[in-house]
């Protein structure tokens, strides 16, 4: 291990990628420093310090900001982080199933590809646009710009915060380009490591490691069952990332001459979580509306006393089971819509059919792709289900331990499942730059199981 870390520095064009990538990250980290002006930052950390911990909106704020890496104590140009441009990329994904044209850009290969994400950049402004001006009417609405300010801070507002995710985006392309890994992803997980130190610190200011420790502390027992399911998610992040169903392949035999070419037998590597994080985090927002919009109709003075609402409420609270159940029924619920959407068995058989290959057994053409098919549907369920698992882990770290819901979900769940994804991707591109210049990878043989299919 230390060899190859060893190794990584002797090769210039690696070593320059790596440090090219970890500088921009620090200009992405710098950049949350940068508050927006026109704004009083001491109230903005007032009142987020004072709103209550376990409010929806509170809930759906701590969402934002471990995928942003921000914090609501401060308004700064980058407080949007990279979700803008995420959103759009799923949304024009989505449209070009059902948009002719965008469909049709999709199958031109590297031109339409550019042409497809030129529309995204644009939709991201648009998007930054909606989301800065909502932002700042919130902040506005409670007076929290200097007096006489209010519209050169929204201006500024949402002009800045609209560069800021600009700028993130162009950040994102540029570690494609002339770095290593996948941008945008690390965007999201240096945002997401940024708090794991806080909530760590949080944790340890609360544990007592004496045998009967005093109620409302973290004893030893509890800081054993927060560490099994630490190791748990990380685990289980690790399994479910690298594990593939292999479909073998036979390829056809050709005489060229006097010579048989062809026949090899080689693999389709299916991914048991096709989806990857993305059915956690589309069952997530989804999650955070209903309770949003009940707490606002409760305040409605003729439905304050009103039953029904209420039970409603206390029905999709974290902490209940109903909240979990349908949380984990929306996981399964993407999770398949994802594969719907991504997984196209008719064009892999076409494909198959047109290089001389086939599976074993299985007619080319429609019995290949629903043999396909019916695996991909198979191993989602299993896919979904660790997924489903791994998502309410901060829910059981928070009803067992007693543990604040901003703490719990940096050490289990969504946030390390990215952190694990993107960290495994990230080892496996240096070890495949390692791997091509005759250097030993990172585990003893020679390569991390899993990384290739």
């Amino acid at each position: 291990m230390l060899g190859a870390v060893i190794n990584i520095f002797k090769i210039p064009d690696l070593r320059n990628k790596i440090l090219f990538t970890l500088a921009l990250l620090i200009i992405y980290r710098i950049g949350f420093h940068i508050p927006v002006p026109c704004f009083d930052q001491s109230k903005i950390a007032e009142i987020a310090q004072s709103r209550p911990t376990d409010s929806p909106f509170a809930r759906a704020a701590e969402m934002m900001q471990m995928f942003t890496g921000g914090t609501l104590g401060q308004s700064s140009l980058f407080s949007l982080g990279i979700m803008p441009y995420i959103t759009s990329s799923i949304i024009l994904m989505l449209l070009g199933e059902v948009v002719p044209a965008l469909k049709k850009l999709r199958q031109e290969g590297q031109t339409g590809h550019k042409k497809i994400q030129e529309y995204t950049r644009y939709l991201t402004v648009l998007i930054c646009v909606v989301q800065s001006i909502m932002f700042m009417k919130l902040l506005g609405g409670q007076g929290l710009t200097y007096a006489g300010m209010y519209r050169q801070a929204m201006l500024m507002g949402i002009v800045g915060m609209t560069a800021g995710t600009v700028f993130l985006m162009w950040l994102g392309e540029q570690i494609d380009e002339y770095g290593i890994g996948n941008g945008i992803s690390l965007i999201i997980m240096a945002g997401i490591v940024s708090r794991m130190p806080w909530a760590i610190w949080t944790l340890w200011q609360n544990v007592d490691l004496r045998l009967g420790a005093a109620p409302g502390t973290i004893g030893p027992t509890k800081i054993l069952f927060l560490i099994a399911a630490f190791v748990f998610v990380v685990a289980g992040a690790i399994l479910i990332t690298q594990g593939q169903r292999r479909i073998p392949i036979q390829g056809a035999k050709q005489m060229r001459g006097r010579r048989m070419y062809g026949g090899q037998r080689h693999y389709l590597p299916l991914r048991v979580n096709h989806g990857g994080v993305m059915p956690i985090i589309f069952a997530s927002s989804f999650m955070m509306f209903p309770p949003l919009i009940i707490e606002q109709l409760t305040r409605v003075k003729s439905l304050e006393t009103s039953v029904i609402l209420q039970t409603i409420q206390d029905a999709l609270n974290y902490r209940s089971f109903t909240y979990n159940a349908l949380y984990m029924l929306l996981i399964f619920l993407f999770a398949y819509f994802w594969v719907t959407v991504q997984f196209q068995p008719k064009e892999m058989a076409k494909n198959l059919r047109d290089s001389g290959s086939f599976i074993p057994g299985l007619r080319p053409g429609r019995r290949t792709a629903d043999y396909l098919e019916t695996v991909m549907t198979r191993i989602t369920y299993f896919g979904a289900s660790f997924l489903a698992i791994i998502a309410v882990v901060p829910s059981l770290i928070i009803v067992l331990l007693g543990i604040q819901p901003s703490v719990a979900n940096f050490l289990g769940g969504t946030g390390l499942l990215i952190v694990v994804s993107v960290s495994l991707d990230l080892v496996q591109k240096i070890e495949a730059n390692l791997l091509m210049r005759s250097y030993d990878g990172f585990s003893g043989a020679g390569r991390i199981k899993g990384a290739y299919g």
